[in-house]
């Protein structure tokens, strides 16, 4: 049972990383001249399961125009997978 919920566990959690990577690679497109479509359906659920981990964040992490936000999520979601990696397998 442990090893299930521990699967589990590291799927949700590598998806949430992938998912905070994906929106920041996609931040830089617009740089290279490429259209982001904020109706596309994609991109809303892309930004519909990473605003609620980096909003919070973004208040505190934000200096001038810079967002620090992603890089302290990428770190902090590995940092609770791995805590609760460590209880669920004891």
């Amino acid at each position: 049972m442990a090893e299930i919920l521990a699967a589990t566990i590291n799927l949700v959690f590598t998806v949430l990383w992938f998912a905070v990577l994906a929106r920041v690679l996609m931040s830089w497109l617009p740089m290279a001249g490429i259209r982001i479509d904020p109706y596309n359906p994609i991109v809303q659920f892309l930004f519909a399961i990473t605003d609620p981990i980096l909003d919070p964040i973004r208040r505190f992490t934000t200096v001038g125009m810079i967002d620090f936000s992603p890089i302290v999520a990428l770190f902090g979601l590995q940092f609770i997978q791995r805590i609760l990696l460590s209880i669920v397998l004891g």
